[in-house]
This record gives C-alpha cells, sequence and structure tokens, in this order.
C-alpha cells in the first residue's frame, strides 16, 4: 500500500525533510524520547519544561508547520500526502498543548508529572556503552536544575490562578517520599552497564544519586509542600473547567486526543449511550455465570467474590504470559503481518505501583536492546480481580500495542516519524478495538473472561462520561467515583486510580472509546461495500500499515484500501 503516486522527487524530499524536522524539534524538546526508542541515547539534557524552553519549541514548531501546509498535496502519493497530514496534525496538537502551560498545574504521582516521570522513563534507558553510560549520568547531574525548572513552573501556576489539585499534590510528595525512604530500591538503579564498564559506572552513580539526585527530589518535594500544596483545589473542584481559560482549554484537549472536532458534551452523550447498552450483555453472561440478570447484582459479585481475586503477584503475572502467548499463536488467521519484536512481562516498579493504572504498555526499542514491555500492576495485588486479566494482555500486547507499535516500527519506507508518531484516539483506539477483536478470535478461556471485557467496556465508556463530567460539567471526584461505582463492576480501588488519572491528565481518557468507535465504523463500511470479498487479514494490514495517524487519515486510508479491493473483484 506504499504506492509512489506521481509526486516528484522533489516533492518527496520536502515532504520527508519536513517530517525529519518536526521530529527533530521533538527529539530536542525531550531527549529521553530518542534514548527510550532506541535511536539516540546520547542526547544530553531531559527535556523543555521551563516557560522560556516551551516558547522555543512552540516557535520552532510554528516553522515546521508553516513548511508542510505550503507544500501542496495536489500529485503526491498516498503515503506522502499521509507524511504531510501526520506532521500537520502532530505540529497543531504540540502547539495547541503548549499554549496550556500544563507543566504549572500537572502535579500528581502519574507518569505525566515532572517527578513521577523521571522516576518512570529513566529506568527504563539502556546503558550499552560508555557513550550513554556518560550519558544516563549526565541526566542525573541534571535532575536538581529540570526539579528546581519544574517547581518554578508551578509557583508561577499558583500566580496566575492554575494550581494544581490538593490531594493529587500530596500524592507526588507521598510518591517522593516512597522513593526517599528506599534508595536501596532506587529505580534509577535498574539500568545495567556492560561487565567493562560496570564497576566505575555503578559507583559513579551511586555518589551521583546520593550526593545530587537524591537531595534534588527532596528539595522538590519541601517546595511542593511549602509553596504549592497549600493552594491545591480542592477534591469537589478537580476539573479544567475551574481555572481561568478552563472550558477552552479542556475542549483543546478534547481536539488533541481525539483527534476530532466532537465537543465535550457530545461525547458525554455518547458515553451515557454506551453504558446503557451493555446491560444485555451484561445480562446475557451474568445469567450463565451467577444466575442473574440484574447488571447491580453481577456487579456486586464481580466486585465481592473471594474466588475473583488473587493469590500472589506472581499468579498474576502467569497468566498475562500464557493469555498473550495464546493470542500469539492464532495471530497469523487474522494479521497478515507478524511483528518480529519480542515481549515480555514485567510488575510495575514498587514505587510508582500505588499511583499506576492496572498495567501498561512500553515500546520496544528500535534497536533490539529492549523488547516490548508489558507492565502489570501488583500492588495490592489480592484485592486486584482476575477477570479483567485476559483483556487486559490482550489490549497492552498482543493484538493490541505490541502489535500496532512493533508494526509501525518496522515500515522503515516510511519517514522515522511515522513509524514513532503518537495520536492517542488511533492507539489506544485499536488497543481497544482488540478487546473486542479477541472474542472473534475465540481467545478468551471462558465467561468470566468475558465478563472482564465488558467490565473494560463499561470502563471505557464510563470515561467517556467522567472525564467530561469533570472537566466540562464541573463535577467532584465523588460523583465521578460514584458514576463509575454504579455503572462498571471496577473495584472502588481501581476506580478511584483512575478517577484520579482523569483529573491529571485531562482528555486523554477520551481517545479510547472514540478510536475504537471509529475503527468498528470503518470496518462495517469496509464488510458492507465488500461483502464476502472482505479480507480481515487485509483490513487489518491496511488499520496498522501506515503507523499512527489522525482518524480523519484512517478513514482515508481504510476508504482507498476498500475502492481497490471493490475494483479488483469487479
Amino acid at each position: 500500500m506504499h504506492d509512489t503516486g506521481t509526486n516528484t522527487d522533489g516533492e518527496r524530499r520536502d515532504v520527508a525533510q519536513v517530517a525529519d524536522q518536526l521530529l527533530d524539534v521533538r527529539f530536542a524538546a525531550n531527549p529521553l524520547l530518542p534514548a527510550l526508542l532506541g535511536v539516540d541515547n546520547t542526547r544530553a539534557g531531559l527535556g523543555d519544561i521551563s516557560e522560556d524552553d516551551e516558547r522555543r519549541t512552540a516557535a520552532a514548531t510554528e516553522g515546521v508547520l508553516a513548511r508542510a501546509k505550503a507544500i501542496d498535496p495536489d500529485g503526491l502519493s498516498q503515503q506522502d500526502a499521509v507524511t504531510r497530514d501526520v506532521v500537520i496534525a502532530l505540529a497543531s496538537s504540540h502547539l495547541d498543548e503548549a499554549a496550556l502551560k500544563l507543566a504549572e498545574f500537572t502535579i500528581t504521582d502519574l507518569f505525566v508529572a515532572p517527578a513521577s516521570g523521571l522516576l518512570t522513563v529513566l529506568p527504563m534507558l539502556t546503558v550499552s556503552d560508555t557513550a550513554s553510560a556518560d550519558a544516563y549520568l549526565n541526566r542525573l547531574r541534571a535532575i536538581p536544575a529540570y526539579l528546581d525548572a519544574a517547581l518554578e513552573r508551578h509557583r508561577a501556576g499558583v500566580a496566575s490562578g492554575r494550581v494544581g489539585v490538593a490531594h493529587l499534590v500530596t500524592a507526588a510528595i507521598d510518591h517522593i517520599d516512597r522513593h526517599l525512604a528506599a534508595p536501596e530500591a532506587d529505580p534509577l538503579l535498574r539500568p545495567r552497564a556492560p561487565e567493562d564498564l560496570a564497576e566505575k559506572f555503578g559507583a559513579d552513580r551511586e555518589r551521583i544519586l546520593r550526593d545530587v539526585v537524591r537531595p534534588a527530589f527532596a528539595a522538590y518535594r519541601d517546595g511542593l509542600a511549602a509553596d504549592i500544596a497549600p493552594h491545591g483545589r480542592p477534591a469537589d473542584k478537580p476539573g479544567l473547567c475551574w481555572l481561568p481559560d478552563g472550558d477552552a482549554s479542556y475542549a483543546a484537549l478534547a481536539r488533541v486526543h481525539t483527534t476530532t472536532d466532537r465537543t465535550p458534551d457530545e461525547l458525554h452523550q455518547t458515553g451515557l449511550e454506551l453504558i446503557a447498552g451493555l446491560a444485555e450483555e451484561y445480562a446475557e453472561i451474568g445469567e450463565r455465570v451467577f444466575g442473574t440478570r440484574s447488571p447491580a447484582e453481577i456487579f456486586e459479585r464481580l466486585r465481592t467474590d473471594p474466588e475473583l481475586r488473587w493469590s500472589s503477584a506472581e499468579e498474576l503475572l502467569d497468566t498475562a504470559r500464557t493469555t498473550i502467548e495464546r493470542a500469539a499463536a492464532e495471530a497469523p488467521r487474522w494479521f497478515g503481518t507478524i511483528p518480529e519484536q519480542p515481549w515480555t512481562v514485567e510488575p510495575v516498579p514498587e514505587a510508582a505501583a500505588p499511583g499506576a493504572p492496572a498495567a501498561y504498555y512500553l515500546m520496544p526499542s528500535s534497536d533490539g536492546s529492549r523488547p516490548g514491555t508489558y507492565f502489570a500492576n501488583t500492588y495490592e495485588v489480592t484485592e486486584r480481580f482476575r477477570q479483567t486479566a485476559e483483556v487486559t494482555a490482550f489490549h497492552e500486547a498482543i493484538p493490541g500495542h505490541h502489535f500496532q507499535i512493533s508494526l509501525a516500527q518496522g515500515l522503515t519506507d516510511l519517514p522515522l516519524l511515522r513509524r514513532i508518531g503518537g495520536f492517542t484516539a488511533y492507539s489506544e483506539g485499536w488497543g481497544l478495538y482488540t478487546e473486542r477483536l479477541a472474542h472473534e478470535m475465540g481467545l478468551y478461556s471462558g465467561d468470566v473472561p468475558l465478563l472482564g471485557m465488558l467490565s473494560m467496556d463499561s470502563m471505557r465508556a464510563g470515561r467517556l462520561v467522567v472525564d467530561t463530567g469533570l472537566h466540562a460539567k464541573g463535577w467532584s471526584r465523588q460523583q465521578a467515583v460514584d458514576y463509575l461505582r454504579d455503572n462498571t463492576p471496577m473495584p472502588l480501588a481501581e476506580i478511584e486510580s483512575e478517577v484520579d488519572r482523569y483529573i491529571a491528565y485531562p482528555g486523554q481518557a477520551l481517545a479510547y472509546m472514540v478510536g475504537r468507535l471509529e475503527i468498528q465504523r470503518l470496518r462495517a463500511a469496509a464488510e458492507r461495500e465488500l461483502g464476502d470479498a472482505f479480507d480481515i487479514k487485509g483490513f487489518h494490514d491496511t488499520v496498522l500499515g501506515s503507523g499512527a495517524v489522525p482518524l480523519g487519515v484512517l478513514e482515508k486510508l481504510v476508504t482507498d484500501w476498500t475502492d481497490g479491493e471493490a475494483r479488483r473483484g469487479a
């Protein structure tokens, strides 16, 4: 599907050039990204966080955006036209986010905040030679300046009325306290150097951690406690709508994360309708499992049945591994292209686990030094539900994010930006689509895991309601918690963690269901158009064959594929 079209070599170079320019701007603003990807782990620094840095990055991004828009799309090949669209969409999204000054009030124990972000990302880096070892140590040395700059942004937020949420600031402080209290378990000790460098690298790192890094985290923690926490928004006003220009800010984030123009009101109503529509599915499966068709009774059984809890962390991790292996064996019947990158399952690091989601995926490094990693949260494991283990593994690993991200990395005929760029609605929409696809593939081991699939559907539909409720309609934290308790079978601990995630990361939760609904709509349209000629492998290869794209671009790709298949069958 990577046609050459009619564009000239000069036009093709122009398109590739603006893609490379935007990627260079992103790498300069966030040098941890190329290190994490295995593209370049020697770039200095930890990333832009000061307001001056933000302005410089925005100016550079505006320049790339203008150059991309100046390229005439007429006559470009399909993939070059997609590249131009991707550059315009990504650059526009970066500018929209930069204008919101999120660094001023994003303070939480979730990985989107400064301190927790460092403690999440830095341990994922690899140290393979002298240059990467020096780069890692230099990053550690840069932590004091980075956290000082972050604290200044937070103080500016207090001055401008863009303040964090009090209980999330407390959670960030508690996370740092846990980190400082257990130096022997410091996640920054995780990267291992080759044997010939290990002794010196280890000694230098320990000294830097002791003398530089831990004092910097302690100073940042004290600054949060003294200067930021007293000004935090209360739990009954956690949404963006309570901040200056908050309604406009949230509408912008909804556009960024969904790549659509759907309004918060429209998204809220979609969520309400989806929640209502799930009741019959719960009734059908719940009757077989529990002997009742009442969603409320089914939810209660799912929350309280002791047989549906894990006995140990290892049991949870082993189930994830066997589930992914089962999916990998079945995948060739549903996908024409299978990624070669390996995968692994690991527990969420202990210090981060209390505030982390139930699971998440870290992409493989492009140099092969790190496999795709599915992190499962084993914190308070005996309170976690086993029924969602399979659906979560399908979403995060195979055929979900591991397939989508690994296949994108393998598209070496496309600019690097296309292979690593991200659109939340596309990537998370794909992950959510695969939860239902796994049912079609016959991968669920029984009715209880199918109730887990419905549980996750409820959560993602509930996200549309709750995220918009918090940030556009002025809901309190308790209103959001109560809604999810009434309309999903999630345990209270996960509900509270989810709600805090939506508060800390506005708009991101909207992307999942919006993306899934669009992929399902496009598939249904192709099935109607092609009838018996519809090829599920071809559809999936088309959806995954161009890297992450905005949903409007995905629609064009699938429509072009459908038209081509129809012509071939005529």
